[in-house]
């Protein structure tokens, strides 16, 4: 009975030093994040930022964008983008999870709103503390912008593959239309792309560009019947 009392005992004490040594760290390095947030703001200013990308001739309205297009991202990008407040925490630990296993930091659980924290004021490198400054600044987005004005920004900013950078040069360069004459094919084909658009561009490659459009078909339909379930 001593014997399993001190086994249980040596047990918690390892689990409560590596859950400290686990607060330790991320405590580290949500401070650097602080410290790379406020050095972001203060080299591009969320405001002025925002009114440069409104201002060109290209930006697209979401009122101009067709509803099948805004649902298809929203589908295969942030199902929960309409309710949480920049950060899905659920993706965030299966993601964390994941980079755990795997001992990498391949997944982030990224939502729309951190896609474009990210875009507009960080690089793409995969650091701990630039993840904490995209979750500061996507708390700062929601708290200045609505939902449709995040959702614009982003796709007017993201890459969809072979130069084209925004929904409108994406739209006109691959099919030769504005955005609002999209089909729902084409409208699913630029929603996959930019998961991966120096893969998934058809110019590049028109056999995984089909199998992306299909899998934005079921994460759709997937989303469809959860909203059903969930009503």
């Amino acid at each position: 009975m001593k014997v399993i009392k001190k086994t249980a005992l040596w047990i918690f004490r390892i689990g409560m030093g590596l859950a400290l040594a686990a607060v330790i760290i991320l405590g580290y390095f949500a401070v650097k994040g602080v410290i790379l947030y406020n050095d972001a703001m203060e080299e591009n200013p969320m405001e002025a930022t925002v009114e440069l990308i409104r201002q060109r001739e290209d930006f697209v309205l979401v009122t101009e964008l067709p509803e099948y297009y805004i649902n298809a991202v929203k589908a295969v990008e942030d199902r929960k983008f309409d309710t949480h407040c920049g950060i899905n925490l659920l993706s965030i630990g299966r993601a964390l999870w994941h980079d755990i296993r795997t001992l990498s930091f391949e997944q982030g659980g990224s939502t729309i709103t951190q896609q474009l924290a990210k875009n507009l004021f960080f690089t793409q490198e995969k650091r701990p503390e630039r993840k904490f400054a995209e979750i500061y600044a996507a708390f700062a987005l929601e708290k200045q912008y609505s939902k449709n004005e995040i959702f614009e920004l982003y796709v007017n900013t993201i890459y969809f593959g072979s130069g084209y950078y925004g929904i409108a040069a994406a739209a006109e360069g691959y099919y030769g239309k504005a955005p609002s004459e999209l089909t729902e094919y084409e409208c699913a084909m630029l929603a996959g792309l930019p998961n991966a658009p120096s893969a998934y561009s058809p110019d590049v490659s028109p056999e995984l560009a089909e199998q992306r459009t299909q899998q934005v078909f079921k994460a759709i339909e997937e989303w469809e019947t959860e909203k059903v379930i969930a009503t």
